[in-house]
This record gives structure tokens, C-alpha cells and sequence, in this order.
């Protein structure tokens, strides 16, 4: 063997080698491609599926109870450590829910009682919302009682080791009573209080009390304090009502503003001023002939919710809306809980609640989602009363002499299918929106999660930007590709393509703070560029054809469109010169007040239209980009002989040169596509980040990729607010990957359509 022949072995063999390494190293590159994709879709899929678990209760011991009398109250404090009830007799009890060993407490051991009620007989008894955990004795006089169970914590040290200190949680409860230990009298006659309803706002105090069964006595106390010696006096201010019928129920809202009163199938409403005053405001007539008798009232936190339970298992909740006649409360959606209902428990902030019916069954609800969380019957099937602890962790319940724990799981109750794609009825709303509302300054705040307004905002986002991109990107891609000379080219095209590198906080940042302020400002001359610059380019066209063959060529068939460059730079300074004489002429010098006032088109300074042009912009160089290397490669064997055959070079085009780049011209689109539903920066810096649901061009919007960048640092860890955010991410996800999809199937169809040619 020669050496010619040797080393040409040689060659080939380290050819052969070096394309085996590429070839796995290009494999490599796509499987890890892929299994990136699938951590990251099954990473989402992880911290989202907790969001739909439905609610468990699992229960972890009982234990009797050490009293002789009935049980009107029971609760717990957060850690649910140790339970608390108010018996009939007027005594309070604290006992242990849990084992403690170094105050050597078990589980049902007593840790205090009191008497609370040394003098006078009980004649009623209530208790405010859960949140401020305050219970008021009713008495034979008049006078009514108020306590409230108080915990302190602190850590005692228990030992010393090699220096270390050991601490241990302890928990110490007490009863206080209110007012100094002194009942307030909340009928000035002194009869017998035979139903009772409270409610504080922390300062001031409101009491509906029953008499005779059919009088309603109205009771607002007025924190006063005295500005020498600092005490703090309440007033009273008494107003009373005859009823016409005997009163089943009645509850107060925690703002001291509303009392009800439950009378058959009637919800008289009293509104409370300031001063005391009353006044009848509405009469809630009940749908008794469909869900039956209505037995009881109930309100959920914030006391904008009335639940109402009837004899037939059905609760029915109504809350106000505004209408013609002012706001006024409406029936809005039912409960069933399949029996005869013997307690019912709401929890201190969600808009959840608890029922048992008679046979011992228990409901769990959740009202802004709509959701049967749970029903099943508990181990005790003579359950008469159950209380939360304030987590919403554990669940007490009373079944005889018997009290029994339960571990609780309801992680998310405000997550469901249907109100994160539905339309829900929201506390206060006038009818069932699709709204994103996820925190608020109040702690009685209503989530809201719905995922449409920024799903809508996303692809309005998107279509403006294509709007915008898709003409000019894909005309600027064919003209250089086909009619632009090779020295222009050289230079164009470099020049749109590095555009992809500037950064899109940047575009953003100039959208916001310097574009939308000029759109404001000069709107008629934006909206005349946007109209004439073709219109004037297909004039100019129009005239060159008319022009000298001596002429035109002067310039060159791939050069002409640099002539281009003044025109449109004019037509822009035009535009925006006679922007002021149009619209004082034309919008008597307020266009903005005219689009309003005239048309009822709403205006705001960062909008779609914003969006649209700066998003454009980041948009356009992945579509001219890959739309001229489709239509570039396209062989010049199928254009020339088009050309030779008699065609024109616009018959070429449209007939030979588009159809064979078709898919690389539809992949553009759907990569540009791809890259405006995930854009984030730029919509997040200029748009009013408003989730509302409107196509109006003047109106901002927020997409799902700026939500999760604004609320993600602000979101609780493990919350359902974090976790929705995650769905976010996810439906984000599946939107590319369905557009992605889409495209290549679409693509490889029209491969396999013109590959032929």
C-alpha cells in the first residue's frame, strides 16, 4: 500500500470517527432536550395536583367529658392543644387535647373551669364570628355576659446540656370576662334575653336580643373613653321592634351596621347608623316552598354572606349585590346536605363551612367555588355539635358525653375546575364574572382565580404583536430574499436579525416610559402612520412603474426600495406634524375625551396598542429570519426556470418561490407565535397589568407570564395562591407546546405537499 493511499485511509477513518461523535453528541443534545422537557412538565404536574386533593378527616382520639351539664360552645386554640366549651350551668372548662409531658397533661385532663355566670339565670346564649372568638350568656334580667378565652405562651427552660438550654412550648389558658367582669344591660326593662346574637368591632359592640318571642330589642354600645382618667365607658343606645310573627333566628354583622331577623320564610334586614338609629331596609322573602322551612342564620367572614339552612338539609346563601334600587340581597346558589341539619360551623377566614345533620353525617362546603368537599358520616353518628380550630387543621366534635379530635386536611377547598374556568357569582358583584383578584389589604378577602381573564390576556397580547409582525416581518423577508441585491442584503439582514438580541426589558422600559406617553399625545398622528405609510408605498409603486425605463434602472431592480427610506421618514413627520390641527379639528382638541365620552371606548395610557407595536418589534426579527432563509434556499433552478418558461418575477414568486418556502414561512409564524405568548418583560412594563376581559385596543390586559412574574415573590409557599400560579405556568406550557405541535404538523404537510417541485 502506498502512502497516498494510506494516509487517505487515514482520513477517512478520522472522518468516520469525528462523524460518530457528532452523531451522538447530536443525539445526546436532543434526548437531554427532551427529558428537560419532561422534568419540567412533570415538576408542574407535582406542585399543581395537590391543588384538586378533596378533604379528608381522619380521626385521632376521644375522651369523655367530665361535666354534668349540656354544652352550648366549643372551641380551640390554633395549635389544637387545648379545647375549651361553655356549659349551660355558666361554668368554663379548658382541657387537654393533646399530651404535654412537662406539664404532665393527657389527653381530656382538665386544665381550669370557672364559673362564669355566678348570678342570674341563663336564658340564652351566643357567640360572636370565629375570628374574634368572644361567647355572651343571655340572663333572666336583661344583662348579658361577655367571655373570652385567652392563651398565653411561653417556653420555660426544662434542663441544661453541655451548655444548651431546653425549651418546651406551654400553653396557658384563662377565661376573661368583659366589661370589667360586669354584665351589660342590654334590655332596659329587664326581661328575660330568650335569644341573643353579638357581634364586636373591637371598640364598639352591637346585641340583637329576643323577648316575648316575637320583640326584637337592638342594642349598639359606644366605646367612649374618658380622656382624664383613660377608662373606657360603653353607652347604650336601645331600639326595639314588634314582631308580626314569632322570631326563629337572628344574627348581627361584625360591622355593627346590619341586624337579621329570621321570621318563617322572611329575612328581615334592620340597617344600624352610627349613632344607633334603626331603620328596616329589606324583607328577604325564602323560597320555602323549595327548600323548606328555614331554621337557622349563619354568617360567613366578612359578614357579607347570610347562609340560611332549612328543614330539608338545604342551605341557601345570599349576599348583597347593587342593582337599580341600590344594593340588596339576593339568593345566589344552594348546599345540600342531604339531611336535617344539627350544627353548622364556618371557619375563621376561608369562605368554607361544616355541616352535620341529624343522622351524623358531615358536610364540608366551600361557597365561592361551589364545591362538596366532602360527606361522609363521622364514627359517632350521634354528633350534635363540632367546632374548628382556627388553622382549619383539626376538628372537634360532640357526640353524647363524648368528644372526639379529628385531623383535618383542606389545603386548597377554594380550587376547583369550575371556578378557575367558569364564571362565578363573587361576594358584592352585580352577576357572575370571570375575575383574577388573588390578595387583598383585608383579611376578609374573597379569592378570587379565575384563569380566563389572563389566559384572554395572553392571546390578546399575542394577536396584537402578530398583528404587527406578521406583514412586516414576512414582506421584509420575501423582498430580501428575492428581489434585494446581494450587497443590500448583506447589510439588511444582520442588521433585523441582531435586533433578537437586544433585550426585551429594554423594549419594554421604552415602551412604557417613552412610547406610550407619545401615543397618548399624538394618537391621531399614530393611528395616520399606521394607515398612510402603506397606502403611500403602494402610491410611490404605483408612480415608479409610471416612470422611464431610463430612470428606474438608474437605481437598480435590488435597490430600489432604498428610495423607500425618505418616504416612509416623511410620511411619519406628516403624520405626526398635523396630529394637533386633526384632533383639534376633528375631536374639538380631545381625542381621548371623544373615544370616551362619544364612542364609550376607554383609554388607557399603556395599552394594546403599545403592547402590540413593542412586542412587534421583539417579534419581527425571529420571523424575518427564518421566513428569508426559507425563502433564500428556495432553488434557484425552480425560479429560473419559471423565469425561462415566460413567467413574470411576481408570478415566480407567488407561483413557484412562496409554495415551495411555505413551511419554512409557516414555521416563522408559529416560532414568532411561540415567542409573543411567552413574552413576559415587555407586557409586564407596558400594560396597566389589568386582568380584564376586552379586546378594545386602548385597554391594557395581563398575560399569564407577567402574573406569575408579579405575584410569584408576593405568593406564599405551598399556598393555593402559589400553587394557581403553578397551573398558570402549566397552561402557559401547554399553550406553546400545542402552538409548537400545531406548527410541525402543519409544516410537515406542506413539505410533503411541495417537496416535489
Amino acid at each position: 500500500m502506498d502512502r497516498q493511499t494510506e494516509q487517505q485511509l487515514k482520513a477517512s477513518q478520522a472522518r468516520l470517527l469525528k462523524d460518530r461523535l457528532a452523531r451522538v453528541g447530536v443525539t445526546t443534545g436532543g434526548v437531554l432536550v427532551l427529558v428537560a422537557l419532561l422534568l419540567i412538565f412533570f415538576y408542574l404536574l407535582y406542585v399543581v395536583q395537590p391543588i384538586f386533593e378533596s378533604a379528608s378527616v381522619k380521626p385521632m382520639h376521644s375522651f369523655d367529658i367530665k361535666a354534668n351539664d349540656q354544652t352550648l360552645a366549643l372551641g380551640m386554640e390554633e395549635q389544637a392543644e387545648i379545647g375549651y366549651r361553655f356549659g349551660a350551668s355558666g361554668k368554663g372548662e379548658f382541657f387537654a387535647l393533646q399530651d404535654n409531658t412537662f406539664s404532665e397533661r393527657k389527653i381530656g385532663d382538665v386544665i381550669e373551669q370557672r364559673m362564669l355566670v355566678p348570678q342570674g339565670k341563663i336564658t340564652s346564649f351566643a357567640r360572636s364570628l370565629p375570628v374574634n372568638q368572644q361567647f355572651v350568656y343571655g340572663l333572666d334580667n336583661g344583662k348579658a355576659l361577655i367571655v373570652q378565652p385567652k392563651f398565653s405562651v411561653t417556653f420555660p427552660e426544662t434542663a441544661r446540656t453541655q451548655g444548651t438550654r431546653q425549651v418546651e412550648r406551654l400553653i396557658m389558658p384563662r377565661f376573661e370576662v368583659l366589661n370589667n367582669e360586669q354584665p351589660l344591660q342590654v334590655d332596659e326593662q329587664g326581661r328575660p334575653l330568650e335569644q341573643l346574637a353579638y357581634a364586636t368591632d373591637g371598640e364598639g359592640m352591637l346585641m340583637a336580643a329576643v323577648t316575648g318571642a316575637d320583640t326584637l330589642l337592638i342594642t349598639k354600645f359606644a366605646a367612649e373613653q374618658n380622656f382624664l382618667t383613660g377608662e373606657i365607658s360603653l353607652t347604650p343606645k336601645y331600639e326595639q321592634r314588634k314582631m308580626t310573627a314569632s322570631i326563629r333566628d337572628i344574627a348581627v354583622t361584625p360591622d355593627l351596621n346590619k341586624v337579621f331577623a329570621l321570621i318563617n320564610n322572611r329575612i328581615v334586614v334592620y340597617s344600624v347608623s352610627m349613632s344607633g338609629a334603626v331603620s328596616e331596609s329589606q324583607v328577604i322573602t325564602l323560597n320555602g316552598r323549595q327548600f323548606g322551612q328555614a331554621q337557622s342564620l349563619h354568617l360567613m367572614p366578612g359578614a357579607a354572606t347570610v347562609l340560611v339552612t332549612h328543614e330539608s338539609g338545604v342551605i341557601s346563601q345570599w349576599f348583597e349585590v347593587p342593582t337599580d334600587e341600590g344594593r340588596t340581597f339576593k339568593y345566589i346558589r344552594q348546599f345540600d346536605a342531604g339531611g336535617q341539619i344539627v350544627d353548622l360551623e364556618v371557619e375563621d377566614y376561608r369562605r368554607t363551612f361544616y355541616a352535620v345533620t341529624h343522622d351524623g353525617k358531615l358536610n364540608i362546603f366551600h361557597t365561592t367555588s361551589e364545591a362538596d368537599l366532602y360527606h361522609e358520616a363521622l364514627p359517632n353518628r350521634e354528633t350534635q355539635m363540632i367546632t374548628i380550630d382556627p388553622r382549619a387543621n383539626h376538628l372537634l366534635a360532640e357526640a353524647g358525653n363524648e368528644l372526639t379530635l379529628f385531623k383535618l386536611s383542606n389545603e386548597h377547598p377554594e380550587v376547583t375546575w369550575s371556578g378557575l374556568w367558569e364564571q362565578v357569582w363573587y361576594e358584592g358583584y352585580p352577576e357572575p364574572s370571570y375575575t383574577w383578584q388573588s390578595t387583598s389589604g383585608s383579611d376578609d378577602f374573597e379569592p378570587k382565580f379565575s384563569l380566563v381573564p389572563i389566559s384572554f390576556g395572553t392571546i390578546k397580547a399575542a394577536l396584537y404583536a402578530m398583528l404587527f409582525a406578521v406583514p412586516i416581518g414576512l414582506a421584509a423577508a420575501v423582498y430580501t430574499a428575492y428581489f434585494m441585491s446581494p450587497s443590500v442584503r448583506k447589510v439588511v439582514k444582520p442588521t433585523v436579525e441582531i435586533m433578537e438580541a437586544l433585550p426585551t426589558v429594554i423594549l419594554g422600559f421604552l415602551a412604557g416610559l417613552w412610547l406610550a406617553p407619545i401615543i397618548e399625545a399624538y394618537l391621531p398622528g399614530v393611528l395616520a402612520v399606521i394607515i398612510l405609510t402603506p397606502l403611500s408605498i403602494i402610491g410611490f409603486a404605483a408612480l415608479w412603474q409610471l416612470l422611464p425605463s431610463q430612470v428606474r434602472n438608474t437605481l437598480g431592480e435590488g435597490r430600489a426600495s432604498l428610495i423607500l427610506v425618505p418616504l416612509v421618514l416623511f410620511v411619519g413627520w406628516l403624520s405626526f406634524s398635523m396630529s394637533p390641527w386633526v384632533e383639534a379639528v376633528l375631536f374639538d382638541g380631545n381625542v381621548r375625551g371623544y373615544l370616551t365620552n362619544e364612542l364609550g371606548v376607554t383609554f388607557d395610557q399603556r395599552n394594546s396598542l403599545v403592547v402590540g407595536i413593542a412586542m412587534g418589534f421583539a417579534v419581527i426579527p425571529t420571523i424575518f429570519s427564518i421566513a428569508e432563509d426559507a425563502v433564500f434556499s428556495v432553488p434557484k433552478h425552480l425560479s429560473n426556470g419559471s423565469l425561462a418558461l415566460g413567467a413574470t418575477p411576481w408570478q415566480t414568486l407567488t407561483k413557484v418561490v412562496l409554495l415551495t418556502a411555505s413551511p419554512g414561512i409557516f414555521s416563522a409564524i408559529m416560532m414568532g407565535l411561540g415567542r409573543a405568548v411567552g413574552e413576559t418583560m415587555i407586557v409586564l412594563m407596558a400594560t396597566g397589568n389589568t386582568p380584564i376581559m376586552d379586546w378594545n385596543i386602548f385597554e391594557g390586559m395581563r398575560t399569564l407570564s407577567a402574573n406569575i412574574a408579579v405575584e410569584m415573590p408576593e405568593s406564599e409557599v405551598g399556598s393555593s395562591h402559589y400553587r394557581i400560579l403553578f397551573l398558570a405556568a402549566f397552561v402557559l406550557f401547554i399553550f406553546t407546546f400545542f402552538f409548537n405541535t400545531i406548527a410541525e404538523f402543519v409544516r410537515q404537510r406542506l413539505r410533503d405537499k411541495y417537496s416535489s417541485m
